[in-house]
């Protein structure tokens, strides 16, 4: 697991190699640290983790802005909501 700053308002979590419910635990702890506004770019390679990962963005009220996959691996951009 590696949470890092990118850039401003900008951060990656890579949660590759793990299984339910890791990967929305550590989305959940990420978004946590960041501000209203800033973007998480999550990358995960469990299919299944997506569908919880989503029900929990749409439960807190976090946008899921961008969806893509490729060799498989899952990249999501997340917009934190305003507290």
């Amino acid at each position: 697991m590696k949470f890092e700053k990118k850039s401003e308002g900008l951060y990656t979590l890579d949660v590759c190699g793990y299984v339910c419910p890791h990967p929305q635990l550590y989305t959940k702890k990420a978004l946590e640290k960041m501000a209203a506004g800033e973007t998480l770019e999550l990358v995960f390679d469990n299919p299944s983790s997506g569908e919880s990962i989503a029900a929990m963005c749409d439960n807190i009220g976090n946008k899921i802005v961008e969806k893509s996959s490729q060799s498989g691996k899952y990249v999501w951009k997340i917009e934190k909501a305003a507290a």
